[in-house]
């Protein structure tokens, strides 16, 4: 699979630099995903690894989905345990059978860690962060945003049937919720990239060896 050259870095070197995103920072670029799971899921493509590390910025700030090695074209349901820990929705880890659901799970996570600067299930041991996960028990700090906070509940969701984007109107009612009222579609993106020619590579971080465990992801076939 081919892809353009994205010039302006990942998502996750701004969030990691900035600690953690602004309310109107984070609900432009999660309309911006949004907009893009929609697409997908008209195509009947579950993505399966939405995470920062995978959203890259274009010279312009808009985002990018990249890597798409968990993607797969979906008609009913897959058994395939695969994703990053993280961000997994519950019917992964207990093998129950996933669709596109995972994914509006997975930006629930995304949007909490934009907000609050770290992932809500996170911990150093896999099992740890999968009981957590499983047990959707989640700490929510003063600061963040209360409509925000409503979104994400609404995501986080352990049953897929109840969770926000997989209902009976699909996107289109994670799009009308209000942590979107003051999003304008049209708008230009609040961090834009410093580009000075079209290979320029200054955006993008440099991983040592003992950072690579922020990227793994898990792939059990």
């Amino acid at each position: 699979m081919l892809f353009d050259y994205v010039c302006g870095g990942e998502l996750f070197s701004y969030l990691r630099r900035a600690g953690k995103f602004s309310s109107a920072t984070s609900s432009f670029y999660g309309a911006e995903i949004v907009c893009a799971l929609e697409y997908l899921h008209g195509k009947s493509i579950v993505y399966r690894d939405l995470k920062p590390e995978n959203l890259l910025l274009d010279r312009e700030g808009h985002l990018k989905i990249t890597d798409f090695g968990f993607a797969k074209m979906l008609k009913d349901r897959t058994w395939t345990l695969c994703g990053t820990p993280e961000y997994l929705a519950p019917e992964i880890i207990q093998s129950k059978g996933h669709n596109k659901a995972v994914d509006w799970w997975a930006l629930g996570v995304l949007i909490y860690e934009m907000n609050c600067g770290y992932a809500p299930f996170y911990d150093d041991n896999n099992f740890s962060t999968y009981e957590k996960i499983l047990a959707a028990k989640i700490e929510w700090p003063k600061y963040i945003d209360a409509v925000a906070k409503d979104m994400i509940k609404k995501l986080l969701v352990p049953d897929r049937f109840k969770r926000l984007g997989n209902m009976k109107n699909g996107a289109e009612d994670v799009k009308r919720h209000r942590w979107f009222r003051d999003v304008d579609w049209d708008d230009v993106p609040p961090i834009i990239p410093k580009v000075s020619f079209d290979g320029d590579t200054r955006n993008f971080d440099e991983y040592p060896e003992e950072e690579s465990w922020r990227t793994n992801s898990i792939n059990e076939l």
